[in-house]
């Protein structure tokens, strides 16, 4: 079974904030403009659901990948914001019955609206967490079977996300952020509807913040 944790980055930010304080203000809050840029890792969960196909029935099994990432962002107040998160495409391969027989490009931008609780204050660790919307694209899906084609229907689903800035200075900061994506999508195999793939991916990034 395939396993998921967060990124380093997250964990170091959390005990930051147990163990340190800072009297050093950094006006983060209200009317910031911020992008995050890094690496992010996207890990459907396991057992991604059956094909039922002239070929039988195929246990599909979507494996990770991993590709640069960035994010733009606006804060409304000091606590409430909107994140969008965009990346180059991730190229998944696809086990069928436990055989690398399929892959897949996805584009998976995702739109958040953020809750910062200690926005507005002189704290450089800010955690947050966000509710929002993923559109998942697919394209460049193949298969090694001759004659076999596959298809994936575009996705929209519900997402959710945590993470926290380390703030370094007064625009810089390290980042660490999870989301998980509802990722559901009906796919065809020659041309026939073979029935849903259910990605329902963990996607975790760790990079550097920079506010405008």
């Amino acid at each position: 079974m395939r396993k998921s944790a967060l990124s380093p980055l997250i964990a170091a930010g959390v005990a930051a904030a147990a163990l340190t304080a800072s009297t050093q203000a950094f006006a983060y809050g209200a009317g910031d403009f911020f992008t995050r840029v890094g690496v992010a890792k996207v890990a459907p969960k396991s057992d991604n659901g059956k094909l039922d196909t002239g070929l039988g029935v195929l246990e599909t099994d979507v494996q990770d990948d991993s590709a640069f990432a960035f994010t733009l962002g606006y804060r409304f107040t000091d606590k409430v914001g909107v994140e969008l998160l965009a990346a180059e495409p991730f190229d998944h391969d696809i086990e069928l019955n436990g055989a690398n027989l399929a892959s897949t490009e996805h584009l998976p931008p995702t739109l958040t609206l953020q809750y910062y609780p200690l926005g507005g204050t002189d704290a450089y660790v800010q955690p947050y967490v966000g509710v929002g919307v993923n559109y998942t694209r697919f394209s460049d899906e193949e298969t090694k079977i001759p004659g076999v084609s596959l298809e994936l229907d575009d996705s929209w689903g519900a997402a959710g996300q945590l993470g926290v800035d380390l703030l370094i200075d007064d625009h810089w900061a390290l980042n660490g952020a999870v989301w998980y994506m509802d990722i559901d999508t009906d796919a065809k195999v020659g041309g026939a509807d073979a029935g849903k793939v259910e990605i329902d991916p963990v996607v975790v990034m760790g990079g550097i913040s920079y506010r405008f």
